[in-house]
C-alpha cells in the first residue's frame, strides 16, 4: 500500500498529459462497468505506482505508471485462456502478440499491455469481460 496517494498533478508530471489522459480514460471506462474496490500501491521494481481493480479479493485488472508509460495488466487463469483461444482472431494483433509472448506461471498468465492511444480499448475491456462480467449497466 502506498502512504501517499498521488495526485492528479503528480502523474500528469509522471506519465506526461498525452499518457496521463489515456490513464484517465482508460480507468473511466472501467469503472463504467465495474464497481469494484481500487487500491494503490507501490509498482514494484519496475513502475512508479499500481492501481488496482478488486472485488471480494479478486484483482480484475491493475494500471501501472511509471516515466512516461502506462501499464495495464490483467492475469489469466487456465479457463480465461480457453476462452480467449477460441476467439482470438477476433482480437487485434497486438493483443494476440502481447497474449503470445505473456509468461504463463501457476497462478495464470500475466499479459501486460502499455497503450499509447485508445485505439485498444476495446479489446482491453473484452478481455475484462472474459475474467468477469460487468457489474454496472
Amino acid at each position: 500500500m502506498l502512504d501517499v496517494i498521488p495526485n492528479t498533478e503528480q502523474l500528469t508530471m509522471l506519465l506526461g498529459k498525452p499518457l496521463y489522459e489515456i490513464w484517465n480514460q482508460l480507468c473511466t471506462l472501467i469503472d463504467e462497468k465495474y464497481e469494484m474496490e481500487r487500491l494503490w500501491g507501490t509498482g514494484g521494481k519496475a513502475w512508479t505506482y499500481e492501481y488496482k481493480y478488486r472485488r471480494g479479493g479478486k484483482t480484475l485488472c491493475a494500471l501501472y505508471a511509471r516515466e512516461n508509460c502506462v501499464g495495464f495488466m490483467v492475469i489469466f487463469g487456465k479457463d480465461e485462456r480457453q476462452k480467449f483461444e477460441q476467439d482470438r482472431e477476433d482480437y487485434a494483433e497486438e493483443i494476440q502478440r502481447v497474449y503470445d509472448e505473456a509468461q504463463t506461471y501457476h497462478d495464470g498468465k500475466w499479459m501486460m499491455f502499455e497503450p499509447v492511444d485508445t485505439s485498444l480499448f476495446d479489446d482491453l475491456i473484452r478481455l475484462l469481460g472474459i475474467k468477469r462480467k460487468p457489474n454496472r449497466k
